[in-house]
């Protein structure tokens, strides 16, 4: 059987792999072949970062309004094709079909929100202590933006970073993860129907330790801007370190949901459900731990079992599954790991925690909506982060204890908090150890926020008027105007 092959997308063209060497992308529903892609060659990766470097001279001299143009435009053939781009994503990384056709609505979303920025880059004009002086800051652009993609959301992923890095005035060269390359390459395609100039945004597939690596390494990058696992975070940053060049990483996250006696139970309930098994639990902001206070625990518990044990695991188009697949066989491995080695330090399996029974799931990736109770803080499942459909649930006593707990992980990204007292929330403002809290609803950033992460969750953080800073530098004037 035939596929479609997509091409490397370079400065405006589509030009197959110089070694002539393919790799298959495969669907987690059902393991078949859905296209083939090329493997591009380190010579490629450099020819696409000087097409970038070449036409950001032109790009980034015109106005900002005049990038925001093209950039709206870009959004709205988003939108006219988003009914392929979210069956695309459906085949390759097997969210329900629902969630991928919000995907491709958020990706355009996200470039018309950069757009909207346009007349937004201000500088300062500052009092110099000299006569006849003033002191202009001015921001411009980088220069050449690598950006890194991960698998869960890949093209709202490249449209949260091609939005702001060519507002500013940037290029970019966009790697998608070779699992799930498809919808961020037909961008390229797009891209030329709206006239974005060639070499504006270059796409290329292939080996992340290769490809990756000789892009982060180049001296023509000028920021490196990714979204992934904190072990490949940690080594891109020690890569980027030799040309001192500009690093922003959105990586792992292992966020607590912290429900306490006065909090709304119902409402709690369903955001810790969608929390954790949103995209088959491949969020990087999901419920990873839950805490109940033991006032509450009972019939939180009663509650929140039902509703798990009810969800339907199946096909991803459908409009009545609940869940679809994991993303690849690896990652079904290490979720039967999890709930292995939390068994066997003492945790009990409240629901799920196999592969779903039934001929339809002999091929694909699916594992049950798996829910872990009589947890420990000292059990691995609390500090490995699954990004799958398992739930470790901890009951505590008091707000310290809880506290203590939460912020006793290496990750920082999001935290969630059900209650209904105040005094609480500030507590929790100011002693939480997240860049990102969600009070009174579960997690789901937005545009014009800061989606930030402390420890090794990541630096630099994405969205918002903070957000866009990362891909501007600062040049200062010392203007003398005496005679």
């Amino acid at each position: 059987m035939s596929h479609k092959e997509y091409q490397l997308f370079i400065n405006g063209e589509w030009k197959k792999s110089a070694s002539g060497s393919t790799s298959e992308v495969l669907s987690p529903s059902t393991e078949e072949v859905v296209a083939l892609i090329q493997n591009c060659t380190v010579d490629q990766a450099n020819e696409a970062l000087q097409a970038a470097e070449t036409a950001q001279k032109s790009w980034r001299k015109l106005p900002a309004r005049t990038r925001a143009d093209y950039l709206y435009k870009f959004a709205d053939e988003i939108d006219a094709n988003a009914d392929y781009l979210a069956e695309l994503l459906v085949k390759e990384q097997g969210k329900l079909l629902k969630v991928a056709k919000m995907e491709a609505a958020v990706t355009a979303s996200f470039i018309r929100y950069a757009a909207e920025g346009a007349r937004r880059i201000e500088g300062d004009i500052i009092p110099s202590d000299n006569p006849n002086e003033q002191i202009w800051i001015q921001k411009v652009p980088r220069g050449v933006v690598v950006a890194i993609t991960a698998w869960n959301f890949p093209l709202a992923l490249a449209g949260r970073k091609i939005g702001p890095a060519l507002v500013a005035g940037n290029t970019v060269v966009c790697k998608p993860t070779s699992e799930t390359p498809l919808a961020t390459l037909e961008l390229g395609n797009l891209a030329n129907k709206v006239g974005i100039p060639a070499g504006v945004i270059n796409i290329i597939t292939g080996s992340g330790r290769k490809i990756g690596t000789a892009l982060v390494e180049s001296p023509i990058t000028k920021m490196v801007t990714m979204t992934g696992s904190t072990p490949v975070g940690q080594q891109i940053a020690r890569t980027a370190a030799e040309n001192l060049t500009h690093v922003q990483l959105e990586l792992g996250g292992k966020a607590p949901f912290i429900a306490f006696a006065d909090a709304d139970i119902d409402k709690a309930v369903d955001a810790a459900l969608h929390s954790r098994f949103d995209n088959c639990g491949q969020v990087c902001t999901c419920n990873e731990r839950m805490y109940i206070q033991e006032d509450i625990y009972d019939e939180f518990m009663d509650k929140f079992l039902k509703k798990v044990k009810a969800m339907k695991v199946g096909d991803p188009m459908s409009d009545d599954t609940d869940m679809g697949p994991k993303v690849n066989a690896s990652e079904i491995k290490n979720m039967e790991h999890l709930v292995a080695v939390s068994l066997e330090e003492g945790a009990t399996l409240a629901t799920g925690g196999k592969r779903p029974a039934g001929a339809q799931f002999e091929k694909g990736h699916w594992f049950e909506p798996t829910v872990l109770t009589d947890v420990t803080q000292d059990m691995t499942i609390v500090h490995e982060e699954s990004f799958g459909p398992i739930l470790p649930v901890l009951k505590f006593k008091t707000f310290e204890e809880v506290i203590g707990y939460a912020n006793d992980c290496e990750f920082g990204l999001a935290a969630m908090v059900f209650t209904k007292d105040m005094k609480t929330i500030m507590r929790c403002n100011e002693e939480l150890e997240y860049g990102e809290i969600y009070v009174n609803r579960g997690h789901g950033e937005q545009h014009q926020g800061f989606h930030n992460g402390y420890k090794k969750s990541g630096s630099g953080g994405e969205d918002g008027k903070y957000g866009f800073e990362q891909y501007l530098e600062k040049k200062t004037f010392y203007v003398n105007y005496g005679n």
